[in-house]
């Protein structure tokens, strides 16, 4: 029996192997690349509709850090992305997370200025029930840019709840728990930064 043929097959299904495997890791390379490109380009939208552009002139998402509140920020890590102008504070943008929302976690973007007021809020992901709790999505209703431009004393720390609790946010038809957890969370935010703040930005950026 002539060996030639089938060592030769062999090493053609080899060489079309080593082919193969090479050109899935060069296009995995290439689509990873791509992938992170696009998360960046994602994420810096979402942090310049909160933070403009103008306002800072540092890479916010490079200045960043990771800061451990769970009792404020709904999570064990919470990353803070920083903007500074000239070296100055301008905003920190919270990644915080609303642990009780209906249907699960709920995760928000939520920018305070350096004066402690909210430069917005914004909702990254959740799970609520569509027509009910997902009015909390800018693309849905405008109820999110009740945030903007408050603080701890606007309102004062005990109107900060929904209209139901005696507080000034109004509250959806039907889904009450998705934005008195939202309100709770930013408060929590306003109140970490108000306690914290200052220390965020000695961080190595500074």
């Amino acid at each position: 029996m002539n060996k030639h043929p089938i060592a030769l097959a062999g090493t053609i299904l080899f060489l079309f192997a080593v082919a193969g495997v090479g050109l899935v890791a060069l296009v995995h390379h290439q689509t990873v690349d791509r992938i992170v490109a696009n998360e960046r380009e994602a994420l810096l939208r979402e942090l310049t509709a909160l933070v403009p552009a103008d306002t800072i002139d540092n890479d916010i998402i490079s200045d960043a850090l990771t800061v451990s509140a769970p009792e404020r920020l709904g999570s064990k890590e919470t990353l803070v992305y920083l903007g500074r102008k000239e070296g100055k504070a301008v905003a920190a943008v919270f990644t915080t997370v609303v642990p009780n929302g209906y249907s699960g976690p709920i995760k928000l973007l939520v920018a305070v200025l350096a004066d402690g007021t909210l430069g917005g809020v914004r909702v990254v992901s959740h799970k609520e029930t569509p027509g009910l709790g997902d009015k909390v999505e800018e693309r849905k209703s405008d109820w999110i840019h009740s945030f903007d431009g408050k603080s701890l004393e606007n309102p004062l720390l005990a109107k900060w709840g929904v209209k139901k609790d005696g507080g000034i946010f109004d509250q959806f038809t039907g889904a009450t728990i998705t934005p008195r957890s939202i309100v709770n969370a930013v408060k929590n935010t306003l109140l970490y930064f108000r306690d914290q703040g200052a220390s965020l930005f000695h961080s190595p950026g500074a």
